[in-house]
């Protein structure tokens, strides 16, 4: 898409960028359930594409700030944590987990603040219906990450700052 995003490096020296937290499992736990409330009111949000494209859009992006927080990662520039996911947590996603929320991203930013600018139809489907797989294989992370993937990933990106 148009976006480019930022880089690792970048958004650790940035105010509210990539910073580290204790691992905190209940703040974990509380983005993975805003989540699956986000998956539940899809269905009822399906005649606006803005709403379909913005929801779609959270269900990523509140699971994987789930699985951040759980290695002890804080962030609030979206860009930033999209970039850490690529270059930190390719243990746990895919080539195709990262195009389809960065898709969903762009489609996101597109409808909601240029009006003017064509989302296809097709990509707002496809994420769609991505977002519950990329819920269930983040559900998963969460369930078997062990603290020394932790260590190992916040080490790794200490290295980095």
């Amino acid at each position: 898409g148009r976006i480019t995003m930022a880089s690792v490096k970048w958004c650790l020296q940035q105010k509210n960028g990539l910073e580290f937290i204790t691992p905190n499992s209940v703040m974990s736990d509380s983005y993975i359930k805003m989540a699956e409330e986000s998956i539940n009111i899809l269905k009822g949000v399906e005649a606006s594409k803005i709403w379909t494209a913005t929801t779609t859009y959270y269900i990523f992006y509140y699971s994987l700030y789930s699985l951040m927080l759980r290695i002890g990662i804080k962030c609030e520039i979206h860009s930033c944590s999209i970039a850490f996911m690529k270059k930190y947590l390719a243990i746990f996603y895919d080539k195709k987990d990262v195009e389809m929320i960065e898709k969903s991203f762009s489609a996101r930013i597109d409808l909601q603040y240029y009006a003017n600018r064509p989302v296809d139809k097709q990509v707002i489907e496809e994420t769609k219906r991505y977002c519950k797989t990329y819920f269930i294989k983040t559900k998963d992370v969460l369930a078997e990450i062990t603290e020394e993937q932790i260590k190992n990933i916040r080490e790794a990106l200490k290295k980095e700052a």
